[in-house]
């Protein structure tokens, strides 16, 4: 069998926690689902250049955390990814971006009204949310694992936005213990998922984090069925 390729969209900057762990969470769950993988940093900028042939040689996409150097780019890259419907994971400030091109795509905004706060986590800290899952799939991922994640991203979203979203084109996931949605789901594709949290940075060699041990599956057909 072919190792699966994952391209992992964003700027990579070693020295940022996020993007260290991101890695490491991908080796946690391959080791825990016997799989092999190969696994490549692609700069944004680079990435919304390239045509859809490009987006196909790979099995799944992780939208990494920022800081971004251009998040412009990203709406592009979004439409790219739900035209070809691989799996799809985004963390961190990425919620935000995707948050803002539902907005857009669907106009949802046409007053110019603010549906989004600015980040309500601050310090050079991770700050600790506790999770409450919002569907029976969620539940399951986390029975055996802590509800309690750690995050640099925390937004309060208007209710009308959320109502609007969740009517045709999103699944609210999980919520945290302000009452804010921290995991989403795009209606209708394998598997988009999009955490405001960093699963990555919950996983352990031990322990690996079962969203992301999921998004890999979701790559895989036969890893579903040797795996559930």
């Amino acid at each position: 069998m072919e190792p699966l390729k994952i391209a992992i969209i964003g700027d990579y900057n070693f020295t940022f926690n996020a993007h260290h762990a991101t890695n490491l969470s991908l080796d946690h769950a391959s080791i825990f689902l016997d799989v092999e993988i190969n696994y490549y940093w692609i700069k944004i900028s680079d990435a919304a250049q390239q045509k859809p042939a490009y987006f196909s040689q790979y099995d799944a996409f992780w939208i990494a955390p920022g800081p971004y150097q251009n998040s412009f780019f990203l709406n592009g890259i979004f439409k790219r990814l739900i035209e070809i419907n691989k799996p799809v994971l985004a963390t961190g400030e990425s919620f935000k971006i995707f948050m803002e091109f539902l907005i857009a795509a669907n106009n949802l905004n046409v007053v110019g009204d603010k549906l989004i706060s600015e980040n309500l986590s601050s310090g050079p800290y991770f700050e600790q949310i506790e999770i409450t899952p919002n569907s029976r799939i969620f539940a399951k991922l986390y029975e055996n694992f802590t509800t309690t994640e750690l995050t640099a991203t925390r937004y309060s979203l208007y209710p009308k936005l959320l109502d609007d979203l969740a009517g045709e084109w999103i699944d609210i996931e999980a919520k945290n213990q302000f009452d804010d949605t921290e995991i989403f789901s795009v209606k209708e594709l394998t598997f988009f998922v999009v955490c405001a949290f960093y699963p990555q940075v919950s996983s352990t060699r031990d322990i690996p984090h079962p969203i992301i041990y999921t998004f890999l599956k979701s790559a895989a057909p036969w890893l579903l069925l040797a795996n559930d």
